[in-house]
C-alpha cells in the first residue's frame, strides 16, 4: 500500500477535515428540522464511502458493459429487491443520482419534447421539477399548474380536472415539496383516466411514511411513481423509480430503464446503491413503522403547540411530517425567521405561502419537519419546549444575547439526544 493510501484524511487535507468534524458538531448541538433532511445511520454512512465509490458499472445486473461487477450486481438486485418489498411496484430502478434525475428520467420515458405536463405550482408547494420554467422540465415540456383553494390551502382538484380538460396534458404529475395534507391518489388517477394522461407522482417527502406504514402509498394508483431516498425514508441522498411493467402498449420498464441509462447518466453510483439497500433494509424492519408514525404524532403536536402560541399553519395543520408556518402575519418574513433561529441553533428554511405576496427570497413563511429530530429519538414533550423556543426566538429576533442564551438551551436538549457513537466530544474537537 503506497503512503497516499494509508494517509488519514485530517493529515491528507486538514481543511476539508475540519470543516467535517465543523459541521458533525453543528449537526450534534442543533436542532436540524428542515424538512427534507435526516440523518442515515452509521451502517449507510459505511457503505455510501466505501470501496464501491471506485468501480464502474454502466448498465444493468447482468447486463453491464464493465468487467468485474459480479459483486455491483450483488448490491443493485438487493436495493431493487428490498425497494420491491417496501413499495410494491413491477418494476425499479434505483440508480437515479437524485429526486430531479428521476423525474427527468420518468418524464422521458412517456414523453417528448414540447408535450404538455400538468403540475403543482411551485408556490403552492410544488417542486422545480414539476414543470418551473428555471427547471429542465419548464424548459422541455409545455407547463401548467394546479392550485390550493384560497379557502382551505389544500389541493383544489376541481380546478385540476377541469385544467386537464382543457389542457389535455401528456402527464399529469403529484406530489410537492411543502404540502402538509393528504393527496387523494384516486381521484388524480381518475382524471388521468379522463384525459388520457400518465400519473406520475413524485413521494420524495413522504416515502419514508409511505415505507412505515404512516401514509397511504400512492403506488397502487399511479403509472410511475418517484422518490429521493433520503427525507423521511432516512437513506443516502439519491433517487429511486417504481412503476408498473406496462403501461398500455407502451413497455414502461423498457423506457424507464433506457431513460435512466443512457438517456440520463453513464455509470451508477455503486456506492450509494449500496448505501440505499442498506437502507432499505432498515425500512423493512418493525422499528422503522414505530419510527414512521412518531414522524406524524412530533408533527401533530409540534403544530399543535405552535398553534397554541399564535401562529398560523398554512391549511391548519399537518396529515404528515412537516408544516409551513404563516410568520409574516407576525410582521416577519421567512428569511427574516431563518435568520434568528439559525442564531438560536434550530435549522429551517424560508418558505413561500400559497398566495404568497413577497418575494421568493423574503417569503411569509418556513417550513419546519420532524424527521431528523425523531430519529434522535425526541418525542412529543420535545415538541412542545421546541415550539416555545421557536416562538421566543422569533419574539426576541433581534436580541443577540437572548438567541444566544435560546441556543445554549438548544444544545443542552440535543446533548440528550446524540447522533453518532463516534462522534467527538466538543472539547476534542476544539483541543
Amino acid at each position: 500500500m503506497t503512503d497516499r493510501m494509508s494517509i488519514s484524511l485530517a493529515h491528507a487535507d486538514p481543511e476539508v477535515a475540519a470543516a467535517l468534524e465543523q459541521e458533525t458538531l453543528r449537526q450534534h448541538e442543533g436542532l436540524e428540522m428542515i424538512a427534507s433532511e435526516n440523518f442515515v445511520s452509521e451502517a449507510v454512512l459505511e457503505a455510501a464511502g466505501s470501496v464501491f465509490t471506485n468501480k464502474y458499472a454502466e448498465g444493468y445486473p447482468g447486463r453491464r458493459y464493465y468487467g468485474g461487477c459480479e459483486y455491483a450486481d450483488i448490491v443493485e438486485n438487493l436495493a431493487r429487491d428490498r425497494a420491491r418489498q417496501l413499495f410494491g411496484g413491477e418494476h425499479i430502478n434505483v440508480q437515479p443520482h437524485s429526486g430531479s434525475q428521476a423525474n427527468a428520467s420518468a418524464y422521458a420515458a412517456v414523453l417528448q419534447p414540447g408535450d404538455t405536463i400538468l403540475g403543482l405550482d411551485l408556490s403552492h408547494g410544488g417542486h422545480l421539477t414539476h414543470g418551473h420554467k428555471l427547471s429542465f422540465s419548464g424548459k422541455l415540456y409545455r407547463t401548467t399548474f394546479y392550485h390550493v383553494r384560497r379557502d382551505t390551502e389544500t389541493i383544489d382538484y376541481d380546478e385540476l380536472e377541469a385544467t386537464a380538460e382543457r389542457e389535455k396534458p401528456k402527464a399529469i404529475i403529484g406530489g410537492a415539496s411543502a404540502y402538509p395534507r393528504l393527496w387523494d391518489f384516486a381521484r388524480m388517477r381518475q382524471i388521468a383516466e379522463k384525459v388520457g394522461a400518465y400519473y406520475i407522482f413524485d413521494m420524495a417527502h413522504i416515502a419514508g411514511l409511505v415505507a412505515g406504514g404512516a401514509h397511504p402509498s400512492p403506488v397502487p394508483h399511479t403509472h410511475i411513481t418517484t422518490t429521493t431516498t433520503h427525507k423521511t425514508l432516512r437513506g443516502p441522498r439519491a433517487g429511486l423509480i417504481i412503476s408498473a411493467a406496462k403501461a398500455g402498449e407502451i413497455d414502461l420498464a423498457r423506457e424507464i430503464d433506457k431513460a435512466v441509462f443512457p438517456g440520463q447518466q453513464g455509470g451508477p453510483l455503486m456506492h450509494i446503491i449500496a448505501a440505499k439497500a442498506v437502507a432499505f433494509a432498515e425500512a423493512l424492519r418493525p422499528e422503522f413503522h414505530a419510527y414512521a408514525a412518531q414522524i406524524v404524532a412530533n408533527a401533530k403536536a409540534l403544530a399543535e403547540a405552535l398553534q397554541a402560541a399564535g401562529f398560523r399553519l398554512v391549511s391548519g395543520g399537518t396529515d404528515n411530517h412537516l408544516m409551513l408556518v404563516d410568520v409574516f402575519e407576525k410582521g416577519i418574513n421567512g428569511a427574516e425567521a431563518e435568520t434568528a433561529l439559525g442564531k438560536a441553533g434550530i435549522t429551517v428554511n424560508k418558505n413561500s405561502i400559497p398566495w404568497d405576496t413577497n418575494p421568493p427570497l423574503k417569503p411569509s413563511g418556513i417550513r419546519i419537519g420532524t424527521p431528523a429530530l425523531t430519529t434522535r429519538g425526541m418525542k412529543e414533550l420535545q415538541m412542545q419546549q421546541i415550539a416555545a423556543w421557536i416562538a421566543k426566538a422569533l419574539e426576541r429576533r433581534k436580541d443577540e444575547a437572548a438567541l444566544d442564551r435560546i441556543r445554549g438551551e438548544v444544545a443542552e436538549l440535543a446533548n440528550q439526544f446524540p447522533l453518532y457513537a463516534w462522534r467527538r466530544t466538543p472539547a476534542t474537537v476544539s483541543a
